[in-house]
């Protein structure tokens, strides 16, 4: 079976997060461990035993969310011999997804990768002032209807469509008072559910050029080589194992949209039947089921997901 691996964005997050991985699996022991000696923090300590509100801050849910998926990774390839190369032929993630994709296909070190993280939950979340911006999910609306309500909407602020979910759920970001307009414009187009995201920052618009800076200058300082299978990268939707390319576009992805839904379309019309999401959650496996009902999705993050599924591939 043609398959690809997928990595969970911000929002998976959740206390408790690789506790079970970490009981069971050595492998997971020793990434969580690497994790936290590059960033010299127990972040082990918050993502089994919280509190949630310090797990949920930016600089915290990254390099959390990548760890449960590189400990999947590592689990998956030390217990039952995945080696990626020969089991997938594409990987790709949900915005700090990327970057877990990434270290996965062996562009990155484990290491290099929680400390860009932390790096950029940083910068993401100085960009913008607490209270400034914002970010809601307009149910129900199609991309080109949510682009229009947007520009609408902005008013001479900032207003946009950051994430290009699934069908019927697209993540608009800016300026608070930008958002809430769109919001109201979208009930009087009749799209009455709307609902404002729990995050700290308006991501994926241009109000985080501060952060895409930050992460220019990161990414340059840092060993980036070929990943093993190629990256289909949210800014493009289409695959690319071009060094300089990746790059340039994880530093586009921070005020670029998310075009997750394309992402995974590309994936089917490469002839991929099978997409495995790595990590905490299940939210992209939901997606996928939105967008394509004809490729088999599923989720690792729990011990049983992964001898289940080592026992069936």
């Amino acid at each position: 079976m043609k398959r690809a691996l997928v990595f969970p964005g911000q929002g998976s997050q959740a206390v408790g997060m690789g506790q079970a991985l970490a009981g069971a699996f050595t492998e997971a022991r020793d990434v969580f461990q690497e994790i936290d000696e590059a960033l010299s923090q127990n972040l082990t300590r918050l993502m089994f035993d919280g509190p949630a509100y310090d797990l949920k801050l930016t600089e915290n849910a990254q390099p959390a969310l990548m760890a449960v998926s590189l400990a999947v990774i590592r689990v998956l390839d030390k217990q039952g011999g995945f080696n990626l190369p020969n089991a997938a032929q594409f990987v790709a993630g949900h915005s700090l997804g990327e970057y877990s994709a990434l270290c996965a296909a062996g562009s990155f070190s484990v290491a290099d990768t929680a400390k860009l993280l932390k790096k950029r939950g940083l910068a993401m979340q100085q960009a913008v002032p607490l209270g400034v911006g914002c970010m809601a999910a307009l149910i129900g609306v199609d991309l080109d209807t949510a682009q229009e309500i947007a520009k609408a909407a902005a008013q001479g602020e900032v207003c946009t469509a950051a994430n290009d979910n699934a069908p019927g759920q697209i993540v608009i970001s800016g300026h608070m008072a930008a958002v809430d307009r769109a919001i109201t414009l979208a009930a009087e187009r009749g799209f009455k559910r709307s609902i404002k995201l729990p995050v700290s920052a308006p991501f994926h618009c241009s109000l985080m050029q501060p952060a895409a800076d930050v992460m220019q200058k990161a990414l340059e300082s840092v060993a980036l080589k070929a990943p093993c299978v190629p990256l289909v990268a949210n800014v493009t939707a289409e695959a690319t194992s071009n060094v300089e390319e990746i790059r340039d576009l994880l530093v586009k992805q921070v005020t670029g949209s998310v075009r997750w839904r394309e992402s995974v379309l590309y994936i089917r019309s490469q002839g991929i039947e099978q997409l495995v999401e790595c990590g905490a959650g299940a939210v992209l496996t939901g997606l996928t089921k939105r967008i394509d009902k004809d490729l088999t999705a599923l989720a690792l993050q729990s011990p049983e997901d992964i001898e289940n599924f080592l026992k069936t591939r």
